[in-house]
């Protein structure tokens, strides 16, 4: 008896120190950038292990309609690849209100899945549900146990210590596929709209703006500016459309980018800047495969941060690698982030912008869209424009005189580049 009890004690301490490896190793798991499927794996090995299992299968749910779906699964001959589980409410609510793991026996496996999906409920023996706060978020479901009998009040604890990070990796998991899943959905719904309604964008590119702090209604505003910079190119209206519709959706991949970084008041690290840059590959992997009535979208929404001398970002690319919808977008953004108020500065003066992009040209910006601006800020500032392009304290800030004299270097400029090129 003592010595059965010696083992007993013997069997939990080695089950305890497994289960805190196990926690130890989910940690940078599930923070490092990995691929869920990668970070799903390790998961599920950690539950059988912690459980003494040989076999199990990790499930994601899906309420709309209410299903399981598994994402990873080891030891099973016989399990289909993805197993799916359609579950009735009363089995959603009894996984949801269940304390801990519980053990399936002949008679309730009823009371928690469905005979209907494509897996029978009698190959697990074991439910581990996941849940974060009041959500369910998916299961983790063991099937036979690695020793004899069935699975016992230490197994069930060892499971209940990793079902907290398990569900939160998944529920992190849910909220970032849903997100670009939502927002890809909501524009292939608008696309087939019957004359793409431009309110409807113009109230997308509001909730693009709304994790952004200090700059709500730059989408807006960058859509207005490339418009305007068309119509002073001269461009068919087809285009200017094209435009402004582009300008609303050019950020739109900063719907995954982390909150704070947008109020942060002092310069990005390396990282943060990554993250940061890398809206321009999110958002064009969100409308790549949207069918707009304008194939430019998706080159400006990836484009717009390109520089002519090749120093931008993502690709790299130089002034004659950039089509011109490109060309106009990344002037009108920049010109609107020159003007608008940020966490780590002021807004610029008009006048001193406009100087600082004359510079910058024609080595960053190309110099025949922004004398395009420049033609339409000077029909603001003489009231000869047929909408105004300006608004707020930059209307009317700028005398024409002011704003020809920035033509004149910027002309001065463009023939000295081309002396130099002949």
């Amino acid at each position: 008896m003592g010595e059965h009890g010696v083992g007993v004690n013997k069997d939990n301490l080695r089950r305890v120190l497994r289960t805190v490896e196990a926690l130890s190793d989910l940690g940078p798991q599930m923070t490092a950038e990995h691929e869920f499927s990668e970070i799903a794996r390790s998961m599920l090995a950690a539950m059988v292990e912690a459980g003494g299992a040989r076999e199990g299968a990790l499930f994601v749910f899906n309420d709309k309609p209410s299903m399981l779906t598994s994402v990873a699964a080891q030891g099973f001959v016989l399990l289909p690849e993805p197993a799916i589980i359609p579950l009735l409410p009363k089995h959603a609510h009894a996984l949801l209100m269940s304390r801990g793991a519980v053990v399936l026996q002949s008679g309730n496996h009823d009371s928690f899945l469905s005979q209907n999906g494509n897996v029978a409920p009698e190959m697990f023996k074991c439910l581990a549900p996941l849940r974060v706060g009041r959500e369910l978020v998916g299961v983790v479901a063991l099937g036979r146990r690695a020793a004899e009998g069935p699975y016992d009040a230490d197994d069930l604890e060892a499971l209940g210590l990793l079902t907290n990070y398990v569900a939160l990796a998944v529920q992190n998991h849910n909220l970032s596929r849903s997100l670009a899943q939502r927002v890809n959905e909501n524009l292939k719904l608008l696309a087939s709209l019957h004359g793409f309604h431009d309110s409807a964008l113009e109230a997308f590119a509001t909730a693009i703006d709304v994790k952004h702090v200090n700059v709500h209604g730059h989408s807006l505003r960058v859509g207005r500016y490339a418009a305007s910079i068309a119509e002073g190119l001269g461009m068919e209206a087809a285009e200017i459309v094209a435009l402004r519709s582009a300008g609303y959706l050019h950020d739109i991949g900063k719907v995954a980018v982390d909150k704070h970084l947008f109020g942060k008041t002092s310069a990005l690290d390396a990282d943060e800047f990554r993250e940061m840059a890398d809206h321009t590959l999110v958002g064009y992997s969100i409308v790549k495969d949207v069918q707009f009535p304008w194939p430019q979208v998706s080159e400006i929404v990836r484009g717009h941060h390109e520089r002519g001398d090749g120093s931008g970002y993502p690709d790299g690319l130089r002034q004659d690698e950039l089509s011109l919808p490109v060309r106009i977008v990344a002037l009108a953004d920049t010109f609107d982030a020159m003007t608008s108020e940020r966490p780590y500065r002021e807004r610029m003066p008009l006048g001193m912008t406009l100087h600082e992009l004359v510079r910058l040209s024609p080595t960053k910006f190309d110099p025949e869209v922004l004398q395009a601006l420049l033609l339409q800020i000077r029909r603001d500032a003489t009231g000869s424009g047929r909408f105004p392009l300006l608004d707020g304290s930059l209307a009317n800030s700028l005398a024409p005189t002011d704003v020809d004299h920035l033509a004149a270097m910027l002309q001065h400029k463009m023939n000295q580049e081309r002396s130099y090129l002949t």
